[in-house]
């Protein structure tokens, strides 16, 4: 057991490939390779596993690329914040314009918006990279996870399959292929790179584990604080389960402060420009600590009982780790995203159980191709085929569940109106979703909106939600006045979209009653129309 955290490695020269430069430097090249591949945490056996890991991710990136032609849910605040970056010098700005009258501070984590402002100012399309970019997080966190399943178990079937189980999640995806997965699928990507090196934290010989969890949490830290959450609480979970030592609390520790010392500069920078309250208003929207709990005694999605007996299969065998994170996550994470996640770990593992208890000692994983690793190959090839059906006929349905798209041609072409013949002072009121994008693609204020309030408070941000989702279902003038008055902003404009539109993902109709009351309203103008959209500006009246 030559390899790290336990795995044999193939610690094979690697061919130098046939060039002048490597000719010159072949020695260098070879120790180059040799440190490179025994510094790997996979050795020839797992490619062939790997590679079937990865086919489910793939497949779910084409399925929506293919059936996506604007991306799902919404990027517009993290483009907006990314564009000022960008026009700032890439100093970060401390407020944002744009998003309700007064702007919104400026505190999310900056790793992945930088990486965002680099690629706009390169000349990138803001949509069709919010398209693309989070499929590269989809593919890339397959690794983690296989691997990660694949040592819980000492199983490279179930590690593929657990990777299976994950790529092709309705629930999973939709947050991480979207629009939003310009930062959520890269932190998913660093948050279980560093759950993976924090499993091997908590055994002897960790300290590349160490130096991986480190590095990996600090790019959480720095990416998304929910999913740095999502580290802290496996860590503690693993500490208490694997170890409760003083030497492993000591390398828990290490972690911690290491990846939060990569994070430090922006964590100063936060509270030296808006102070620790900015914390703690977000904390208080999003369900933090125990959040999971209110939210079972509200509705639970009946998919996450599905492993339920599972998890109490193998608490009857004496297997803990996993059936305890999952209650453990899914009491303490508002977001069901974790909880999902973990699930995906405890069927295959429930199944090399059964396995090792019913059969010989020979079982799957091994070097020999016996009729269980086939056996394995194929369902998970079953899985893999008969989730990519499903995600193509739910992708391509007019209510969308998993991947609804805020934007139609019909939005962009009303945007670039409003861009090209308004004020740049001009204010709007937004109906449905298109208003998360809507700073972003015009550079005009919308009123109402609750992006980025979390920063600010979170009564503030509960009453904005509140009224974006009244004012995106009104059907009627005097309902949209009343809210925006409530708001305590009178607009000057108003975008209404027309037919189906979407309102927080959920699918929405008008059926012209808006528009009707819109024309009779002696104080307002219809300013713009297109097939989708209609926009009609405020009279002065006297």
């Amino acid at each position: 057991m030559d390899g790290p955290f336990g795995y044999d490695s193939n610690t094979a020269a690697v061919r130098p490939k046939m060039s002048d430069w490597i000719g010159r430097h072949r020695a260098r090249v070879v120790t180059w390779g040799r440190r490179f591949r025994t510094a790997l945490p996979v050795d020839a056996r797992d490619r062939r596993w790997l590679a079937l890991a990865l086919l489910p991710s793939v497949l779910a990136v084409v399925i929506y690329l293919a059936t996506n032609a604007y991306p799902a849910y919404g990027a517009g605040l993290y483009t907006k914040i990314a564009t000022a970056i960008a026009a700032n010098d890439y100093v970060p700005p401390a407020r944002i314009v744009g998003y309700t009258a007064d702007g919104v501070p400026n505190a999310y984590p900056p790793l992945q918006l930088y990486i965002l402002a680099v690629l706009l100012d390169l000349g990138g399309d803001p949509v069709e990279i919010s398209r693309v970019l989070p499929s590269l997080g989809v593919l890339a966190v397959t690794i983690p996870i296989y691997l990660l399943a694949r040592d819980v178990t000492e199983s490279r079937p179930a590690g593929t399959a657990a990777a299976a189980l994950v790529a092709l999640n309705p629930q999973l995806l939709q947050w991480h292929v979207s629009a939003g997965g310009v930062v959520r699928s890269f932190a998913f990507l660093y948050a279980m790179t560093a759950i993976y090196a924090g499993y091997h934290v908590f055994e002897p010989g960790s300290r590349r584990a160490i130096g991986l969890g480190v590095i990996a949490f600090g790019l959480t830290l720095l990416t998304h604080p929910t999913y740095s959450l999502f580290v802290v609480v496996s860590y503690l979970l693993f500490w208490v389960i694997r170890d409760r030592s003083v030497r492993g609390l000591l390398h828990g520790a290490i972690v911690g402060f290491g990846g939060g010392l990569l994070a430090s500069p922006w964590v100063a920078w936060v509270l030296a420009t808006h102070g620790f309250a900015v914390f703690g208003a977000a904390s208080g929207t999003h369900g933090g600590i125990g959040g999971g709990v209110a939210a079972l005694a509200g509705d639970i999605s009946p998919f996450l009982l599905l492993p339920v007996p599972v998890a109490v299969y193998l608490l009857v065998n004496r297997e803990y780790l996993l059936p305890v994170w999952f209650v453990a996550v899914e009491l303490l994470l508002k977001q069901p995203r974790f909880a999902y996640t973990i699930a995906a770990l405890l069927v295959p593992a429930a199944g090399v159980l059964l396995l090792r208890t019913r059969g010989p000692s020979e079982w799957p994983g091994t070097e020999t191709l016996d009729r269980r690793r086939v056996g394995a190959a194929i369902l998970i090839l079953v899985w893999t085929i008969g989730g990519g059906v499903y995600l193509t006929y739910e992708m391509t349905l007019v209510s969308d569940p998993s991947t609804p798209e805020f934007l139609d041609d019909e939005a962009v072409e009303a945007m670039e109106w409003v861009k090209t013949d308004t004020a740049d002072e001009a204010t709007f009121v937004v109906l449905g979703d298109a208003a998360e994008w809507f700073p972003a693609l015009t550079d005009r204020t919308i009123l109402i909106g609750p992006w980025g309030v979390e920063w600010e408070d979170a009564q503030r941000y509960d009453r904005q939600l509140t009224a974006y989702e009244t004012v995106s279902i009104c059907h009627s003038t005097s309902c949209v006045e009343s809210i925006a008055d409530s708001i305590g902003d009178r607009p000057e404009y108003v975008y209404a979209p027309k037919g189906h539109y979407t309102v927080r993902g959920e699918t929405a109709v008008q059926f012209g009653t808006l528009e009707r009351s819109f024309e009779q309203s002696p104080r307002w103008e219809q300013s713009y129309e297109n097939e989708g959209v209609v926009i009609y500006r405020a009279v002065e009246t006297s």
